[in-house]
């Protein structure tokens, strides 16, 4: 059978295809838009644009070819919203509003809650809150009551401090109190959605203050399923990371009484292989063990150093005197966001924050 193709860069999303549909919906709704000067704003260049760059010039193409003031041009693009049909590609109506409503604040965030149904506005509110972070949360705060999940998503994933993609809010790095009140509303969100944007804005507080995490998580009533896997997800850093007290909270805070060994196989391979990791934990104790389990890899960089990267395994009970077998298969190939050197690479495996045994592989 023939290889599969790869799949399109993410920024194919914005080709021309999309364009010419983008300008065809629009003439629909805007007869006085001009559609040359949009093709040629957006066009033009377009090979040369990165995913985010092909998004922000098609606001900015739009600003250009329809006339008007910016409010008449935002009523244009929420006549335009439901035509787009990808939510991805529909950021681009809350990029124009980040771009050119931030005099008119009180109706830009109206309309960022309205667009975040058709693609999320959680990067176009950040410049909102740089710009008055108080009377943006108080408005947020509003939306946590919204009916609709993506509303209530938007005020936990647009003011997370550190949101990947997003404008870093430095304040709230700083000091994390101001969102306590969002995450205290939607901690028991009927929304998996939105619990889980509550968890990985949690998990953004703890690279910084994680102590002021544990405190607000050791508040909460903790044998309530969805809040307990709210805070375990927020912790999962910590826990890679071997925090005590993480570890604690959720009952792996004592050393693991176990005799360990880690097998790597094969002990040689190349770029495409897969490489099996076999761990064997034999409990030395009377009582059972909670124990959370990790590998870390120390992946050889292209200078020849080292740098860690901790993977997670599973969490289990162990039985007194007890043996349990772990195997772990893992591909072994270069990503956008890691490329592999040869040389030998050390594995740790890790129990209870604990390093207990390492193995190693060599890649040719």
């Amino acid at each position: 059978m023939p290889e599969p193709a790869p799949p399109l860069p993410l920024k194919e999303w914005f080709n021309e295809a999309r364009h010419r549909a983008i300008a065809r919906d629009l003439q629909a709704v805007a007869p006085r838009f001009d559609r040359n000067q949009f093709l040629a704003a957006t066009l033009d260049g377009l090979d040369q644009r990165s995913l985010m760059e092909r998004l922000h010039q098609c606001a900015v193409a739009v600003d250009a070819s329809l006339p008007g003031p910016y409010r008449r041009k935002v009523g244009v693009l929420h006549r335009l919203a439901p035509s787009i049909g990808h939510e991805f590609v529909a950021v681009f109506l809350s990029d124009f509003v980040a771009t050119f409503g931030l005099d008119d604040f009180d109706f830009s965030l109206e309309s960022l809650r309205r667009f975040t149904v058709f693609g999320s506005a959680e990067f176009a509110v950040r410049p909102f809150l740089v710009a008055d972070l108080e009377r943006g949360l108080a408005t947020m705060l509003r939306w946590t009551g919204d009916p609709d999940e993506k509303v209530r998503r938007l005020a936990s994933e647009g003011s997370r401090p550190r949101l990947p993609w997003g404008l870093r809010l430095t304040a709230l790095v700083r000091d994390p109190s101001p969102t306590t009140g969002i995450l205290d509303a939607l901690k028991e969100d009927v929304s998996l959605f939105v619990r889980r944007s509550v968890a990985n804005h949690l998990n953004d507080i703890t690279k910084d203050h994680p102590e002021f995490v544990l405190r607000q998580l050791a508040s909460w009533d903790l044998t309530h399923p969805d809040r307990r896997w709210i805070a375990r997800h927020a912790c999962r850093t910590l826990i890679k990371h071997g925090h005590p007290g993480a570890l604690r909270l959720f009952g792996f805070g004592r050393k693991a009484d176990v005799a360990a060994t880690l097998r790597a196989s094969p002990a040689r391979l190349t770029l495409g292989q897969r490489l099996t990791l076999t761990a064997t934990l034999t409990s030395t104790s009377p009582q059972p063990q909670p124990l959370v389990v990790d590998f870390v890899v120390h992946y050889v960089k292209a200078s020849g150093a080292s740098s860690e990267k901790v993977f997670k395994w599973t969490e289990v009970e162990l039985p007194p005197r007890a043996t349990l077998t772990l195997s772990r298969s893992q591909l072994i190939r270069d990503f956008s966001t890691r490329r592999h050197h040869p040389g030998t690479h050390r594995v740790d495996l890790q129990v209870n924050g604990t390093r207990l045994a390492t193995t190693s592989f060599h890649l040719a």
